[in-house]
């Protein structure tokens, strides 16, 4: 397993609120039972050094991404700014789209998937429950087909829930599972080793203090199978802003070239 370093973390967004990062692929966001390098350990680490802060440093996780999924994060440097952004997930006033390369092609070009999901707590797998399921838990995401090969489909999609390995299992369960997902059925074509073909490119909320409506855009990596298509002519592309009124601060566009 890589050791991950700060070096490996691309900073798109700082200030007295909010840290706004873009997260490699296979760490984990906070610490787990496999005790290796995390976004949350990292990124305290991160503003200890930076600001010289003694004792421990609040950074606040208001949200998470698979340790296999790559992109866009936020954290919370104050305990207010983490109630506002939790508030505003809980509101569905947070935008998060993802970018997934699917093994084939769904049948319609675009559509709403609604599951109800349960976990295997003992292999961690997630499957597709019936609605009256003990512990089932309701799964919704929006889709659409960007463009497709012989093999594959680049697909944009918008959770409608936060539910653990959601997009994977809900793609799996319609026999398209995501490009290089082992774990669901999605490695029939892929590399030995290919990371997971799922990268959360988009994140769109209102900045917790000073309440303007903040949008970050990040490329995934560029390499199979995201080489498959013309990722950059299906990506809303955003030029930098400011805080004038009515207009989101946007981040400059990052390729992520060096987060394969």
């Amino acid at each position: 397993m890589r050791n991950f370093t700060i070096n490996d973390v691309t900073i798109l967004h700082e200030d007295n609120s909010v840290l706004v990062v873009v997260k490699p692929q296979n760490i984990p966001s906070q610490a787990d039972k496999s005790g290796d390098t995390d976004m949350l350990t990292l990124l305290k680490e991160y503003v200890k050094e930076k600001y010289n802060k003694p004792g421990n440093v609040y950074l606040g996780l208001v949200h998470r991404l698979d340790r296999p999924t790559g992109g866009i994060m936020v954290f919370a440097k104050t305990s207010k700014a983490a109630e506002r952004l939790s508030k505003q997930i809980a509101d569905g006033e947070m935008s998060k789209n993802y970018l997934t390369t699917v093994v084939g092609r769904p049948t319609d070009s675009q559509g709403t998937l609604v599951n109800y999901l349960k976990k295997n707590s003992l292999t961690n797998n997630v499957y597709v429950a019936t609605v009256g399921d003990h512990n089932a838990k309701r799964a919704e995401l929006s889709y659409i087909i960007l463009q497709s090969d012989e093999q594959t489909s680049l697909v944009k999609v918008q959770l409608g829930t936060g539910r653990s390995h959601q997009i994977r299992v809900q793609f799996s369960a319609i026999g398209c599972p995501v490009y290089g997902d082992v774990r669901y059925g999605g490695n029939v074509i892929s590399a030995k080793g290919a990371n997971l073909a799922l990268w959360a490119y988009r994140l769109e909320f209102t900045h917790p203090v000073s309440k303007q409506r903040m949008v970050f855009v990040a490329y995934p990596p560029q390499i199979a199978p995201w080489t498959r298509f013309d990722v950059a002519k299906h990506i809303e592309v955003f030029a930098d802003s400011s805080y004038d009124d009515g207009v989101p601060l946007v981040a400059k566009v990052n390729t992520s070239d060096n987060l394969d």
